[in-house]
């Protein structure tokens, strides 16, 4: 049984900082690339962060320099380490495995207040 779920998220003041976790089940992280994804109120999700199986990461543009993803193959567990954070960083945000749109998690509420 395949599964995804998200953890960290919370409401925060713009500046700060939040980690997110995305714990899987029934699979293996090791042997696929990662990634997180996010959806605003209004608009489509988007990929704002991947991580190969050696540790090659991308960034979407508006996130780059203040999020950083990485990955524990052992624990299985991907994470978001999200610093400065914007207003406009307010949104619903998802793991998944790249190229996959299926298994979505429930996702994990990020609210950043001006």
């Amino acid at each position: 049984q395949v599964q995804l779920m998200e953890f960290g998220g919370g409401e925060v003041q713009s500046g700060r900082s939040l980690k997110l976790s995305c714990v899987a089940t029934g699979f293996p992280i090791a042997i696929q690339e990662m990634a997180w994804y996010r959806r605003a109120p209004g608009q489509s999700r988007e990929l704002v962060a991947r991580i190969t199986t050696s540790g090659q990461r991308n960034y979407k543009d508006a996130v780059r320099g203040r999020f950083t993803i990485s990955r524990d193959d052992a624990k299985n567990i991907v994470y978001l380490q999200m610093d400065a954070l914007k207003p406009e960083d307010s949104a619903i945000y998802y793991c998944n495995i790249v190229n996959r749109d299926y298994n979505w998690g429930p996702g994990t509420q990020v609210t950043v207040a001006s």
